[in-house]
């Protein structure tokens, strides 16, 4: 089990892998079909032929991949160190010749590969940091590269290279703000990560300052809130069967952390959870304390199907 940490908490960083490239449209797909068909694909010296990308794109795409939860390395290779390589039961469900979104076209997978990205803190540690801990709403590149790397020395991390830490904030801002001159560039071939779809951090100042947007994400589909705040409640708090509202909506790791949401927007996305979860969840304000309650089991994938429009944000 996942465990959700404070800053001091965290023993270990994640600032390299993705060899510069952001997450590109066409990769989700090319991973979960590569892994699917050869789970040494990523160590093959043909790997370049058979993923149609350069040498350190093979690296990126394995990268992001293992990052969004769309790969995972294979358990029942004994000291597999990351060689075996095998596309998740949610890759599958998402990105195979079956699933759901295999081209990346609806904005809830966005929003879950995002979710994936940044309410781990053993994933990528900009993501997490940036999203969970950092307590600026605007920044500069340089000012959240020299808060992580105070977090860095506080937390005894192994030593972080400054080049390192500013390559990976470079990497973090250009993942969720569309460059300018990617407008005329089909999708494929954009430099754009799917991730600025979101919406999450824009430029202000003439593209020198950057600020997260919080707020009510009107393309945030209630499936993807309510398959993060399950994710969360069973990474967090497995053992107990009520969260308080204010853990859903401000805890490091949390729906409304991560998705950078305001007050009013956790609540009206809980309080159509009950009608969408079949009353699995419940949602009560009684005498201004106001809890989410687990009554049965929900199966997260389950959340992913495609279903009828229920609520007001509907599901994908």
């Amino acid at each position: 089990m996942i465990i959700r940490m404070t800053n001091s908490d965290t023993q270990s960083a994640k600032f390299a892998g993705h060899e510069t490239f952001c997450l590109r449209y066409g990769w989700p797909k090319k991973a979960v079909d590569a892994a699917e068909t050869d789970p040494l694909v990523f160590t093959r010296d043909d790997a370049v032929v058979t993923l149609g990308v350069g040498k350190n794109m093979v690296r990126a795409i394995r990268h992001w991949g293992l990052m969004t939860g769309i790969l995972e390395e294979s358990p029942d290779q004994p000291n597999n160190r990351g060689r075996h390589i095998r596309a998740s039961e949610l890759g599958r469900l998402l990105f195979s010749a079956e699933g759901i979104d295999p081209y990346l076209e609806e904005p809830g997978t966005l929003w879950l590969l995002h979710w994936h990205l940044a309410s781990r803190p053993d994933g990528p540690t900009t993501w997490y940091q940036a999203f969970n801990h950092f307590p600026e709403s605007e920044f500069t590149k340089e000012r959240l590269t020299a808060w992580l790397a105070d977090l860095a020395e506080q937390s005894q991390w192994v030593r972080v290279a400054d080049s390192s830490l500013k390559r990976d904030v470079d990497v973090f801002v250009r993942s969720y703000v569309p460059s300018r001159a990617s407008k005329t560039l089909v999708l494929e071939d954009s430099l754009d990560s799917p991730l600025a779809e979101l919406g999450l951090i824009q430029e202000i100042e003439g593209g020198r300052i950057y600020a997260f947007t919080r707020g009510e994400h009107a393309s945030l589909p209630l499936a993807i809130f309510t398959y993060a705040l399950l994710d969360y409640w069973q990474t967090a708090a497995a053992h107990r069967e009520v969260l308080s509202f204010d853990e859903l909506a401000f805890q490091p790791g949390s729906p409304g952390r991560v998705f950078k949401l305001s007050e009013n927007a956790v609540s009206d996305y809980l309080e159509c959870v009950e009608r969408f979860t079949g009353k699995a969840l419940g949602y009560d304000v009684t005498g201004g304390l106001r809890q989410v309650y687990r009554r049965k089991p929900v199966a997260l994938l389950d959340l992913l199907q495609p279903q009828p429009e229920t609520g007001r944000k509907g599901t994908r």
